[in-house]
């Protein structure tokens, strides 16, 4: 049986990578739509530099869901952010069956806010607002003691709407998506990851000639526990991780994620994370850094960004991630 999973998703992997270079061959030099794919969503990720890609957990949902695999409980996710494009927030509810695999539905909106409408006197005339809504159901399970895979499937929705008169009425946009991930332990010390995302038809807002790919990356990773070289202490973890992503349509876009994160304690745990962005979008360099909180059932991350936006000439909000176990 486990053979059989196995092959279904190389298999599933193959087709998403083929279905990929097809498009790239039909977009080259396109500017891709759905760009809100591409922000960081949850506290852990934020201050991990998104270097994610390894990360076991229930923020795994929005990166690699490989990682959901690891979730021990089921449990609800709230994630709150602000970014300079938008407010964020986003909701999970996870089942998870011990030696079956987790299962999830995640919610995430952006919400890009009201632009009031005048005249050419100055009148009010009406407010145009923008959203962009993701909703992805997860699958992930453990194929072995020491590998991990996900399928997430996705349905994204622009919304531009209008109340009152303005120069155009709105519309909307609907297209979809899948992520697959793997993660692998080959040593209690070293962990890997791989995933592609964000591979899907192009978003067509008006017609299909002015539809836009939509933002598919590969991401590969691995993080070390550097403390455990140290000590045989079990409460004490610190994980050094560096992810490397690339543009599936245009290869040899690099950007670099390193991340670290000092863990002390088993049941309950206090944890301490930074991290640093080398994008090929240079709005995004700069650092990160947060802090977790694991208490019996519950779990409160908040992170925050150090980089400035050239959007808004200003950093990140603080993140919030909140989480309880049932």
């Amino acid at each position: 049986m486990t053979l059989r999973i196995t092959d279904f998703f190389v298999v599933l992997v193959a087709v998403i990578l083929l279905a990929s270079d097809v498009q790239a061959q039909e977009s080259d030099n396109r500017a891709e739509g759905a760009r809100f794919l591409l922000l960081p969503v949850g506290a852990q990720g934020v201050s991990l530099g998104r270097a994610m890609t390894w990360v076991e957990g229930p923020e795994g949902a929005f990166w690699n869901p490989a990682g959901l695999a690891g979730v021990e409980r089921s449990q609800g996710v709230v994630l709150r952010g602000d970014h300079p494009v938008g407010d964020a927030t986003a909701v999970s509810a996870l089942l998870a069956r011990p030696g079956l695999g987790t299962l999830g539905a995640s919610y995430f909106l952006l919400d890009v806010g009201d632009i009031d409408q005048t005249d050419e006197f100055g009148n009010y005339t009406g407010t145009i607002t923008i959203r962009n809504h993701l909703g992805i159901v997860s699958g992930a399970t453990r194929l072995a003691s020491r590998l991990d895979v996900g399928v997430s499937l996705k349905v994204i929705r622009f919304q531009f709407s209008c109340r009152g008169i303005c120069p155009n009425e709105g519309t909307t946009a609907t297209t979809y998506a899948v992520d697959a991930g793997v993660q692998g332990r080959p040593s209690d010390r070293l962990r890997v990851g791989a995933m592609v995302a964000h591979v899907g038809p192009n978003l067509q807002v008006l017609n299909a000639e002015q539809s836009d790919p939509l933002p598919a990356r590969v991401r590969v990773a691995a993080a070390y526990d550097v403390v455990a070289a140290f000590t045989g202490r079990e409460d004490l973890q610190g994980w050094l991780a560096l992810e490397v992503q690339d543009r599936l349509r245009d290869l040899g876009s690099l950007s670099y994620y390193l991340g670290t994160e000092f863990t002390a304690g088993l049941v309950d745990a206090l944890s301490l994370r930074a991290g640093y962005v080398w994008s090929d979008l240079p709005s995004e360099d700069g650092g990160r850094v947060g802090l977790g909180l694991r208490y019996e059932r519950f779990e409160l991350a908040i992170a925050k960004s150090l980089a400035v936006s050239t959007l808004a000439d200003e950093t990140d909000a603080v993140h919030v991630s909140f989480s309880i176990g049932f």
